[in-house]
């Protein structure tokens, strides 16, 4: 079962307010007035004070978490060995724009995703659903994937092996596989890459086998885990009305499968390229 936390965020929003303001408008002055009469009482009934009290911590909340920055979870190893499993991350709300929560409709134009950026995005097979890919194509180019290799514009991407990863906890089935550093246009990035695995990844319905231009307000999305990645080489490009935000740093890294202690201490406080 889904829960919709932004909606809930909104709606505790408007319900503490609305009780307190009624309040405030309508019956706080006459407990005033009505205090020292025999049997009355000038305090606040237990609703309207716990609402008076809520309101503020929520309405802070609300535009923190809508507006400058969301915390997030990473639950896969898709964008391995940038991210682990058991990374805790901050997105950057307001740098592709400001949205209304629970609407998403963009209210302020800012920034457009770059290429290298680390976005999370509603998945666009399941809106209820947050993904967190890098982009590797913006409007107007062309991409493609083969034999490994990565081409923008026809160009291949240069990848530089650096070693074989070891990986730890919840990602150590891919120990073993290739790490290399992959030049994106000139941003460098760290990815995995199985040269016994097929180029788009196993189970994956691939329905982007040759190059693809990508439209206006669509992106090509991949993840830096290449060979164990659900993204853009499987269910097409998304929408710019997707995207959450930027991500952009670590702030806790906890993860149970790990042997002794679960949190990756010298992760915190890593960002994010």
């Amino acid at each position: 079962m889904h829960f919709d936390f932004p909606t809930f965020l909104v709606l505790a929003t408007f319900l503490t307010g609305g009780i307190w303001l009624v309040d405030a408008l309508f019956f706080a002055r006459k407990r005033k007035q009505r205090v020292g009469q025999i049997g009355a009482s000038g305090k606040e009934p237990l609703l309207v004070e716990y609402s008076r009290s809520f309101f503020p911590v929520i309405l802070i909340v609300l535009i923190l978490r809508s507006f400058i920055v969301e915390p997030f979870r990473i639950p896969s190893g898709s964008m391995m060995p940038t991210l682990l499993v058991g990374d805790f991350i901050l997105v950057n709300k307001f740098t592709y724009g400001i949205r209304l929560p629970v609407l998403n409709k963009k209210v302020v134009e800012n920034n457009d995703p770059q290429r290298g950026d680390v976005v999370v995005f509603k998945y666009p097979q399941n809106p209820t659903l947050d993904y967190i890919k890098r982009v590797i194509g913006v409007p107007g180019d062309s991409v493609h994937y083969q034999n490994k290799t990565l081409f923008i514009n026809g160009v291949p991407q240069k990848q530089t092996p650096i070693g074989v990863y070891t990986g730890v906890g919840s990602g150590a089935r891919e120990t073993g596989t290739l790490k290399n550093i992959e030049d994106l246009g000139g941003i460098e990035h760290e990815v995995l890459v199985n040269p016994m695995a097929p180029d788009f990844g196993y189970g994956c319905q691939v329905l982007l086998r040759g190059p693809i231009t990508v439209p206006d307000d669509h992106y090509f999305v991949m993840g830096d885990n290449r060979d164990n990645s659900n993204d853009s080489r499987c269910w097409g490009l998304v929408p710019e009305k997707n995207l959450v935000g930027k991500a952009f740093g670590i702030w806790m890294n906890w993860d149970g499968n790990k042997d002794g202690l679960p949190v990756a201490w010298e992760r915190i406080g890593n960002s994010i390229d």
